[in-house]
């Protein structure tokens, strides 16, 4: 017996009067397999000066995104926004993009597998990973809990690693449940190759108290970062925090996607260092990855 078809209805699913998905405002033909997300609407402008043919450009709010070619690659870049909630939108999207039918409101027959890159910045949280340094996401800690909201949940994440970190932090209870998601292997073998440092990564909900910084408001766990920074686990270090990381592998894997996340430290948390200038420096951290994808 032929399997009924789901269908998505016009509230859940909302399809822009010009064929286009609500928040990208992107079609379907727009979407390449090959997708590298950055954060800033600005860094896909830098992304794209490498493309040697651009085929599309759009824009909506944070959203801008360029689909275009790299040597014999073609490769969709799309600005994210900061923070895992606008992931939510852009991962759930894109997957619409690549396996509903837009015209019939249902699945597709055949399932499309996207390749995800994030390429963004973050701050470092070890001695050997100075200003400058390219850290890649083996596994990512997610304290924005967006994942905890997904059915099979505890079927894409590392529960052992979530119960070790939490032990190992003393977490609060008001702090919720972190998820724990791996990077895709090939993908990060590929992406890391043998120049980037891997490790664990935290994406917090926030820059200021969930990465520990205190300016005016008092921290609920003064310690915690100094009990983040000494955590091992299958010995991976935690080396950074930023605020991505986490959603774009648990979604993706969720979905059935491939996703890693590689960023550019441009503080040192540990050494109480910054670089303001990372903008010109990133562009090597981009032409790796576009060399990779």
């Amino acid at each position: 017996m032929q399997k009924t078809k789901k269908y998505f209805a016009e509230s859940e699913l909302i399809i822009n009067p010009d064929g286009s998905v609500f928040h990208l405002h992107l079609r379907p033909e727009h979407l390449a397999d090959k997708v590298i997300l950055v954060g800033d609407p600005g860094r896909v402008s830098l992304v794209a000066s490498h493309l040697h043919s651009i085929e599309c450009e759009v824009s909506n709010r944070e959203f801008t995104t360029v689909t275009g070619r790299y040597a014999d690659k073609r490769i969709t870049v799309v600005s994210t926004g900061i923070g895992c909630d606008n992931i939510d939108i852009v991962l759930n999207e894109l997957d619409a993009l690549a396996n509903i039918d837009f015209s019939t409101r249902e699945e597709n027959d055949t399932f499309r597998c996207l390749t995800i890159v994030r390429i963004g910045t973050c701050g470092g949280l070890q001695t050997d990973t100075p200003v400058g340094s390219f850290i890649a996401s083996a596994k990512s800690i997610g304290f924005d809990g967006l994942l905890n909201f997904y059915a099979r949940r505890h079927e894409v994440c590392d529960l052992k690693l979530e119960e070790a970190f939490r032990s190992h932090t003393s977490l609060m209870q008001q702090i919720g449940h972190p998820y724990a998601v791996d990077a895709d292997c090939e993908l990060l073998d590929r992406i890391a190759s043998d120049d980037m440092f891997r490790g664990i990564t935290i994406a917090c909900g926030g820059f200021y108290g969930p990465q520990g910084r205190e300016l005016r408001l008092p921290l609920a766990d003064p310690h915690l970062n100094e009990k983040i920074e000494s955590f091992q686990y299958e010995g991976l270090l935690v080396r950074n925090f930023e605020m991505e990381s986490s959603a774009v592998a648990g979604l993706s894997k969720l979905m059935g996607h491939k996703a890693v996340t590689c960023c550019m430290v441009i503080a040192n948390r540990r050494s109480c260092n910054v670089n303001l200038t990372y903008k010109n420096t990133i562009d090597d951290l981009v032409k790796k990855v576009l060399e990779r994808i």
